[in-house]
């Protein structure tokens, strides 16, 4: 089979490092507009089975004959041109994925599903970590539930050893970073979807030493479809994001300034005050560190036999050592890679256009994922649980 990865970045990589140790994928096919970048990368790996084209992805026509042959498509670029990509693979009849950006691009993307249905091939946006598998997780887990009370999911990657003013460095875009410190964020509050702003929602989240006390706040998640899916069937669904403690403060406090404003700054350029953000974030949070990616998914219920019960999923990933490779980047590119594989292969029955937690193949890709490296460890409780609560990685599980 052939899968083509368009974007060489950190998680573009991954994911192509990831197919190629695959023995069922005969050719990887990796795009960027960026030389140095293909360079990077195919001279770490074996270039009988890597093909790398230096192309802009907005140049569709000759993308076009470069996707024709591939089996799935992997979008790791702007998320800005994942619509049109989609567009394009779908009238090709390949499969295609991507790792996600707004909402409204995903919807964008999601109108796709009559044209993907026709051609039976599957379109997938926002199949990264969060949006991502952390979704999958929280719906996976609303299948053990007769009648379900909330949903609650909590993620984020942190440097492992914080280092002031901001204890945070980017491990992926700081664009996305950005993105999801200014665009409101979708929650299901008492059955109602309703927008609240980021950063807002502050809480104080526990997690085994040397961790501790974090904080978790309100950030643009990706919960519009499943709050669709679940509509009228639960109270709460929310998702924050996890930094160290004081992190929210210091993004309100840069916020409140104007300072991520889409206006000019002056009459005599085109820069904007976000253009000038973006680019303090990119010299000052883009630094490799040795991180940790962190999630908490909590659903709780009632079982079809009348017992009250709290499910968790939780993730505690690691910077790599032997791979040298960041657990953001490692969280991003392993579901992305295994539903690539399991499209490829045709484990996915159908066709249309879906996020990933309406897939019909939950438990299988979550088996997948943990095949790959990547385990979720999975507890139940009696009784109803707070995702807050600093007694859950402590007391007794259920059996």
């Amino acid at each position: 089979m052939i899968v083509t990865v368009i974007g060489a970045g950190p998680i573009g990589s991954a994911i192509v490092r990831e197919l190629v140790a695959q023995p069922d994928v005969t050719v990887v096919q990796v795009l960027d507009l960026r030389a140095r970048a293909l360079q990077a990368l195919t001279e770490t790996l074996d270039r009988k089975r890597v093909r790398s084209f230096q192309l802009d992805a907005r140049d569709l026509a000759p993308l076009r004959h470069i996707l024709a042959p591939s089996t799935v498509v992997v979008g790791c670029g702007a998320s800005a041109q994942n619509p049109s990509l989609a567009a394009l693979c779908v009238d090709l009849g390949v499969a295609f994925i991507d790792l996600g950006g707004p909402d409204e691009a995903v919807e964008q993307t999601l109108a796709l599903d009559a044209a993907a249905r026709e051609r039976g091939v599957w379109v997938v946006p926002n199949t990264g970590i969060a949006p991502g598998l952390v979704n999958v997780l929280a719906m996976l887990g609303t299948q053990r539930f007769a009648d379900l009370d909330a949903v609650h999911i909590r993620v984020g990657d942190i440097p492992q050893t914080p280092a002031p003013p901001f204890n945070f460095a980017a491990a992926w875009s700081v664009d996305k970073v950005l993105e999801d410190y200014t665009e409101p964020a979708e929650i299901l509050d008492d059955g109602q979807l309703r927008c609240v702003e980021p950063l807002t929602g502050l809480e104080d989240i526990r997690f085994p030493e040397p961790y501790g006390t974090l904080e978790a706040f309100y950030t643009q998640g990706g919960l519009r479809w499943m709050a669709r899916a679940l509509d009228g069937q639960v109270k709460q669904i929310d998702h924050k994001t996890i930094r160290w403690p004081g992190h929210a403060a210091q993004m309100q406090f840069v916020l409140g300034l104007g300072l991520a404003d889409r206006t000019s700054i002056d009459v005599r350029t085109h820069l904007t005050y976000r253009d000038v953000l973006l680019r303090r974030m990119r010299q000052r949070l883009s630094a490799r560190q040795r991180d940790v990616l962190l999630a908490r998914v909590l659903v709780r219920g009632t079982t079809s036999n009348g017992e009250r019960q709290t499910l968790v999923y939780e993730l505690a990933e690691p910077f790599n050592e032997h791979s040298d490779t960041t657990a953001m980047h490692r969280c991003t590119a392993v579901p992305a890679t295994v539903l690539a594989l399991m499209l490829a292969r045709g484990e996915v029955p159908g066709g249309g256009a879906s996020t990933p937690e309406l897939l019909p193949v939950l438990p299988a890709y979550v088996n997948a994922i943990a095949d790959h490296g990547l385990p979720v460890e999975t507890s139940v409780y009696d009784g109803y649980r707070d995702v807050l609560d600093p007694t859950i990685l402590l007391a007794e599980p259920a059996a």
